[in-house]
């Protein structure tokens, strides 16, 4: 079974990506308001109900797929799946931390930074090339981001922006090793940092004494949001890395930055300053730019490291 024919061309190949890529920074833009609709939970359960829901999500939907067992899978690709599933438990968990210990603004600008660990790590390790054009790309997306965080600086705790940081590298890594992996069945990766993410989320719980037991709405939204928020975003981003190189797929996930003040804003109610909407505007152009002005060419074979 599959969900997507195969394209037909290099060119289809791009297109296909791009698209895939950019719904998935459409479903991760919904995060902040699935969170403002949870009434109690705090983030630890919330991602523990969350993760719960995207592995069985995923397992279901792998052995639909492949009719494996997605651990068969796992065994059968090796490193790379177990690397970027690892990778993205650091994503989701620096990235809590940081919230937490800094503004959003802050640990947001720092986030933006993984296009540049994603360039970097994907020339260094997967010999990849970046061209020109995304490296344009990303410095006017940084641009934009900064515009809609400058109002927001202040005094920030080094650990959060450490940890911002940290969560930029994880995803950066997820996404190369998707890269490494694309040969593979790469599915798996996800469905096993749910797993890791399990495990984590759970142990922080009990050892914060913070219950496991949700309300129907907190429990309901927590679930809802891994599999159409984390589980869909997690597989049109895996299914697009096949495709594009690691640094434009990290900057096109950055949809997610711009679009998510627009959805608390038309659901909520909740209104955008000014430089929100201008760096919002100029994030955009830079992700449009990159897909219709870059050329559409096959990223290079990858050689194992």
């Amino acid at each position: 079974m599959t969900f997507i024919a195969p394209p037909s061309s290099n060119a289809d190949a791009h297109k296909y990506g791009v698209l895939f890529v950019f719904a998935a920074g459409v479903l991760w833009s919904t995060v902040g308001l699935g969170i403002r609709l949870i009434e109690d939970a705090v983030v630890w359960q919330i991602l523990l109900y969350r993760s719960i829901s995207m592995s069985l999500f995923l397992y279901v939907l792998i052995r639909m797929r492949s009719g494996e067992n997605p651990f068969v899978q796992i065994r059968r690709v090796g490193s790379p799946v177990v690397i970027a599933g690892l990778a993205l438990v650091a994503a989701y968990s620096g990235g809590i931390y940081a919230i937490q210990h800094t503004s959003v603004a802050n640990a947001m600008l720092l986030f933006a930074t993984a296009p540049f660990m994603a360039a970097v790590l994907g020339w260094i390790v997967l010999r990849e090339p970046v061209r020109a054009a995304t490296w344009v790309a990303i410095a006017v997306a940084i641009g934009g981001i900064a515009i809609m965080v400058a109002e927001n600086f202040g005094s920030v705790a080094l650990k959060g922006s450490l940890s911002a940081l940290g969560s930029a590298a994880g995803f950066a890594v997820f996404t190369v090793a998707l890269r490494w992996g694309r040969t593979g069945e790469m599915l798996p990766a996800v469905f096993l940092s749910g797993l890791f993410a399990i495990v984590i989320t759970l142990g922080i719980c009990l050892g914060l004494g913070l219950s496991v037991i949700l309300s129907s709405n907190d429990g309901g939204i927590a679930m809802g949001m891994g599999v159409f928020q984390v589980g869909a975003g997690l597989i049109l981003y895996t299914l697009g890395s096949r495709s594009l190189p690691a640094a434009e797929l990290a900057l096109l996930s950055l949809a997610e930055v711009l679009l998510g003040p627009l959805w608390v804003w038309l659901f909520l109610g909740e209104t955008a300053s000014v430089n929100t909407l201008t760096g919002g505007v100029v994030l955009l152009l830079a992700i449009a730019g990159n897909a219709v002005l870059g050329k559409r060419l096959k990223p290079p074979p990858i050689t194992a490291p």
